[in-house]
């Protein structure tokens, strides 16, 4: 017999829609920004983050505003969740001068100091030693911000991630370490790839706590993050989650996703963090078309303000690529 639905202990149902409108206001930005890369008004790389809204939501709800994020190339999510404007990372990824990166990052390195968000990592681990770095520095000023790095488990295999693992125990450091283990990095899957499937296991052979969490729950995540953040900003040092989770749409624009079946997919969809949630809240009686439709107009109203004012702005021009550089000889 199907239990009853219910909210965890504690949530409102206020909170519960807040998550959902959050969750939906990524999708819809996700969605549009894949008709303008087919338009190619988006150019380069795009990796979407459709599926894993529940992770990037969750977290969030977790830091507080002095804690700071390191993310991957698919970033966008996070980067709404933590208060980028739609308006910032839309022109950024339309290569525009108001964009968070000035335009010159595009959708793999988001940037914005304001909110602590220091990327937008291309490189596969390339944030971990970044968001270990930011840690020592915030320890040794003896604050009490949490470094939250975001990662998928394609990362485990490189070098990176075991330095910076390895670091952040041995100097007890702030750091939560985020895996959004999707199960197939950029088109491998993790049992092909690495001989020791369990990551937690891996994270707790460097003396860290480490548990997996339900990546489609946006609960699951939000309540995993709380206790985690908790302890870290106690002085209980780095933590590790694995977030089980799936993204629904290829790895990138340009990835034919020839390594996994339709069924597959179709089945992660059924309890996709979205349809969860709804399903919820409109058993619990707080949740109708009527709500759907509102919701839904004013995400889409953000998002097509966020495409005109990206295209509205200004691109970055020839005569101003060398700014922020330096040469040798600038240096002498």
């Amino acid at each position: 017999m199907k239990s009853a639905p219910s909210l965890p202990e504690g949530t409102s149902t206020e909170h519960a829609l807040a998550l959902l409108k959050e969750m939906m206001r990524i999708r819809s930005f996700e969605e549009r920004c894949a008709e303008l890369y087919s338009a190619q008004e988006i150019r380069g790389f795009l990796h979407l983050y459709i599926g894993q809204e529940a992770v990037a939501v969750g977290v969030m709800e977790a830091l507080e505003t002095q804690d700071a994020i390191v993310a991957t190339y698919r970033e966008h999510g996070h980067a709404l969740a933590r208060g980028i404007s739609a308006r910032s990372v839309m022109a950024e990824l339309l290569g525009r001068r108001d964009g968070c990166s000035g335009g010159r990052g595009g959708s793999m390195h988001l940037f914005d100091a304001t909110t602590r968000f220091y990327g937008g990592w291309a490189i596969v681990g390339g944030g971990l030693p970044i968001a270990t770095g930011l840690a020592l520095a915030a320890k040794m000023r003896g604050t009490t911000e949490v470094i939250a790095c975001f990662f998928g488990e394609g990362a485990v295999a490189e070098g990176e991630f075991h330095e910076a693992m390895n670091l952040a125990a041995l100097w007890n450091l702030p750091v939560l370490f985020c895996c959004e283990n999707n199960g197939y990095a950029m088109g491998t899957a993790l049992g092909l790839s690495e001989s020791q499937t369990d990551l937690c296991l891996k994270a707790t052979s460097y003396g860290m706590p480490a548990w997996p969490v339900d990546g489609m729950d946006v609960f699951a995540v939000e309540t995993a993050a709380r206790r985690a953040v908790l302890s870290i900003r106690g002085g209980g040092g780095p933590t590790f989650l694995e977030f089980q989770t799936y993204r629904f749409r290829a790895h990138s624009m340009f990835d034919p996703e020839l390594y996994r079946a339709k069924e597959e997919i179709e089945a992660w969809k059924e309890r996709g963090p979205i349809r969860q949630l709804v399903e919820t809240l409109t058993e619990l009686g707080v949740f109708d078309e009527e709500t759907r439709h509102q919701l839904e107009e004013e995400i889409e109203s953000e998002i097509e303000d966020a495409v005109e004012f990206a295209r509205a702005s200004e691109p970055e021009t020839p005569e101003t690529l060398t700014r922020f550089l330096t040469s040798p000889r600038d240096q002498a």
